[in-house]
């Protein structure tokens, strides 16, 4: 049996956090970085920008939905397109004057988002905190004595009962599939991250 892992489940183990930023309620991947990484599994991909009309413009214009761009990452298994519309400062498609800068910075969050297709980054659309890991990490983690576990609780206030419940539980479930997602609250905690209240009682749910 080959357990070697494919191009793409190497993409999406990385972790890109450290090179995000917020704006308003999205999150943005430096496209620069993903490149570079990307790059590094995928040496002989190429991408290109969608250009359109007899200028050659590198977007689409319609008055009543606005601008959008369009790219294309080629890879030797395939190829997959990406678009986006160019939005404004509320996260809103721009329908009028949106300048070169607004049209080129959309254009390469396109192309960070055309990544993600093929892995890199890809948790951040599904709205997860963390890639996916393997199972065998998760394992180790509820394996660990609880003073190891339950760290820093400081920076999750109320929760050690919770934690404790949850690590319990965990003991006799096979870490697969989306049970894997819902304990990643083993790797949120050891990198310090804030998990919302209300998720430790949906993985005790989860879990019984």
């Amino acid at each position: 049996m080959n357990n070697e892992k494919t191009r793409f489940e190497l993409a999406s183990e990385l972790d890109v956090n450290s090179k995000t930023e917020k704006k308003g309620n999205l999150t943005y991947l430096s496209w620069a970085w993903a490149w570079v990484e990307f790059k590094k599994i995928y040496p002989e991909a190429t991408y290109l920008i969608k250009k359109f009309g007899e200028n050659s413009l590198p977007y689409v214009y319609d008055e009543k939905t606005g601008y959008m761009v369009f790219t294309e990452v080629i890879t030797k298994e395939e190829t997959l397109e990406m678009w986006l519309p160019v939005m404004d400062f509320r996260n809103k498609a721009m329908k009028e004057e949106a300048t070169m800068f607004d049209i080129n910075k959309t254009i390469m969050r396109c192309l960070t988002k055309n990544l993600a297709m093929f892995g890199l980054g890809l948790y951040i659309y599904a709205g997860e905190d963390l890639p996916e890991v393997d199972s065998t990490e998760i394992k180790k983690q509820v394996a660990q004595p609880v003073s190891q576990t339950v760290a820093q609780p400081a920076k999750i206030p109320q929760a050690d009962k919770r934690l404790l419940e949850i690590k319990e539980l965990a003991r006799n479930k096979d870490f697969t599939g989306t049970d894997m997602k819902a304990f990643s609250i083993w790797i949120l905690k050891n990198t310090g991250m804030f998990l919302a209240e209300d998720s430790y009682d949906k993985i005790i749910n989860k879990l019984k």
